[in-house]
């Protein structure tokens, strides 16, 4: 019998989700779990206000605030829940994420570019039903333990 192929992956990195309480959210998982708020910002034009929670492990919840009225979905019925935004998929290395931007570029789901996110470098893809995604690898230099005070980030820096 053949080897069963392994996945290139090694997890999930991060859920992102949607909240109408940044704040209660935070301290909900801060006092729950034991999380810890790693990094946040108030928004910027086309951007909304968001945090990041270290979840422990590698694992982060990426929570962004938006109006009640604007999350889309009946959460306590299965199946039109709703408030996940997007999941990242995890890989260990920078090669594993190059090599699934070029699959990813082969198979039409991405135009390729690899964002440095400082701590971590992702690419964003859209699978067969049209969803955003990403594959993220985090920097072997990273300890989200390291962190006593949640950094503040904004907006990318443009390009000259």
């Amino acid at each position: 019998m053949a080897e069963a192929a392994r996945p290139i992956s090694i997890g999930f990195n991060h859920i992102a989700t949607l909240t109408p309480d940044l704040d209660r959210l935070v301290a909900f998982y801060e006092d729950v779990f034991g999380a810890r708020l790693i990094s946040y910002t108030d928004g910027w034009e086309g951007h909304p206000r968001m945090g990041i929670i270290h979840m422990g492990g590698n694992t982060e919840l990426n929570v962004f605030e938006a109006p009640a009225d604007e999350i889309v979905g009946e959460r306590t019925k299965m199946g039109g829940r709703g408030p996940i935004d997007h999941f990242a998929v995890m890989v260990g290395s920078e090669a594993d994420l190059e090599a699934m931007r070029d699959k990813l570029v082969e198979l039409g789901s991405s135009p390729g570019e690899i964002t440095d996110f400082g701590s971590a470098k992702s690419v964003f893809f859209r699978d067969p039903d049209g969803m955003e995604l990403e594959v993220v690898w985090t920097k072997d230099d990273f300890d989200p333990l390291s962190i006593t005070e949640p950094q503040k980030f904004g907006p990318p820096a443009e390009d000259s």
